[in-house]
């Protein structure tokens, strides 16, 4: 039987009617209906998008090639004095800027009342968490596009990207997903790296409709300590401070620290922008509380980096693919 069968293929292999796509002089059988003939055909590609997604892409002339990722862990210490990652202080709310940090100081108004008495506080940019972030989330990033442009793509569409913390061991999972396409007829992108957006489907189709080009995917961290002093420790922990009437209470410090985070991320992402405009911007706030009204503000902002390339030009509508009569 096994001579029998290698006699069989070499048969088929002389006759070049294996049915079999890909050998040499080989191709799919005549019999078969038009459909399938285009289907063996076909090269095979990966995509990361929803039906419709995929739909409205293709209608805008985009081609899926492959499905592409990046991944990239970091893990980062606490700053010590005379490191690099320490920077100028200055208050950032309400008061001039100096080498990209936040600082603001809080001091008891009781005077002296017990060594354990928290008679001074401070809000603090911690710029070694922003780092580390930002090389994790880049380094991520590009390997995600190295990967499209090993595919030949002109852009990924569809990027998601997920940042997770591992416990409380200072390290960080950056992982990007996206679907890198092709533009029918479409140039080759400026200096060789494909274009990125969040956007898929109608909602890129409505970007481009309305003029706008995606450029790249941006995002930012900012992270802020509140270190507090004892107002704050009696507000966060539910007590009030002494000689205050009942009543609400602003916890100043905490408020003006949410402020700045949220301001301090606008400015990194601003940097990435070069003159382009942000669309589709999502903002995740997280505090997390440690001792004593202690807190660590972390803010992350991502949207979608376009360029403006036309003026309003609507979309053809598509054709429909099925007839109900």
């Amino acid at each position: 039987m096994t001579d029998g069968t290698a006699g069989a293929a070499d048969k088929a292999g002389d006759t070049g009617d294996t049915g079999v796509t890909g050998v040499a002089g080989a191709g799919p059988p005549a019999d078969l209906p038009e459909a399938a003939v285009r289907r063996l055909e076909s090269t095979a590609f990966s995509s990361g998008l929803s039906v419709p997604d995929f739909a409205a892409c293709l209608d805008l002339g985009l081609q899926p090639v492959a499905l592409v990722q990046g991944f990239c862990v970091m893990q980062w210490g606490w700053y010590g004095q005379g490191s690099g990652y320490m920077r100028g202080m200055s208050p950032y709310v309400g008061g001039p800027q100096v080498a990209g940090s936040y600082s603001e100081t809080y001091r008891c108004p009781h005077g002296f009342v017990s060594n354990e008495h928290r008679s001074w506080g401070q809000n603090l940019e911690q710029p070694w968490v922003e780092d580390a972030w930002a090389q994790g989330y880049g380094s991520a990033y590009q390997r995600m596009l190295e990967e499209a442009t090993a595919h030949g793509a002109h852009g990924v569409i569809g990027v998601v990207d997920r940042v997770s913390s591992i416990a409380d061991t200072g390290t960080t999972e950056f992982h990007f997903l996206g679907t890198a396409v092709t533009v029918d007829d479409g140039p080759t992108p400026a200096g060789g790296v494909p274009w990125s957006t969040y956007l898929a489907g109608q909602r890129l189709t409505k970007s481009i409709e309305a003029g706008f080009m995606p450029v790249a995917v941006v995002a930012a961290l900012a992270s802020v300590r509140v270190w507090a002093y004892c107002m704050t420790e009696y507000l966060m922990e539910g007590s009030m401070s002494w000689g205050s009437p009942t009543g609400p209470h602003l916890v100043e410090q905490v408020s003006k620290a949410h402020m700045a985070v949220r301001q301090l991320a606008r400015k990194h992402v601003r940097q990435q922008l070069a003159g382009d405009e942000l669309h589709g911007a999502t903002i995740d706030v997280v505090a997390r509380e440690l001792s004593q009204g202690d807190e660590v503000i972390d803010c992350t902002l991502r949207g979608n980096r376009v360029r403006r390339f036309k003026d309003f030009d609507p979309v053809e509508l598509p054709r429909p693919t099925v007839r109900l009569v």
